[in-house]
């Protein structure tokens, strides 16, 4: 897909300002919204679900199991106007591998487009969009977004 995420390489990432792991045994994480909305407003990137991140900041898969279930829901929320602004993805966006017996799915977000900016999350602009720095995800301040705007 992109050099960003490549599963043959899995034992040599770490997190970084475009790659975050998230374990997702018990259904999408919440902060899923928060990373796409950060990584689109920023430079792009991927989430890859079914892996932690552990102490020496290796990643490890998590034992997921559920994958239609995951993307069902997936597929769904990324759809509701309600939860994300705008829907950059189509299904080459995302990549299902199994790794023994676990499930990993790399979900990858491009950098929005200037007209589609800011991509928020919740249904409010002000409080629901977010960049990316380092390996987290960052609220935006009113500023920052009114400045999306205007570029």
């Amino acid at each position: 897909m992109d050099a960003l995420f490549d599963i043959s390489m899995f034992d040599s990432y770490k997190e970084d300002n475009r790659r975050e792991v998230k374990k997702a045994n018990g259904g999408l994480p919440v902060s899923l919204w928060e990373t796409y909305s950060s990584m689109a407003n920023t430079y792009g990137g991927v989430i890859i679900l079914g892996v932690k991140e552990i102490d020496d900041n290796h990643w490890k898969t998590t034992g997921l199991k559920g994958k239609e279930k995951l993307l069902d829901d997936f597929w769904s929320q990324i759809h509701n106007k309600n939860k994300v602004s705008i829907n950059l993805l189509t299904e080459k966006d995302i990549e299902v591998y199994e790794v023994d017996e676990d499930i990993v799915i790399a979900i990858h977000v491009p950098m929005a487009k200037r007209e589609d900016r800011p991509v928020y999350i919740n249904n409010d602009m002000f409080k629901g969009t977010y960049k990316r720095a380092h390996t987290g995800d960052y609220h935006c301040s009113r500023l920052q977004v009114k400045s999306m705007l205007r570029d």
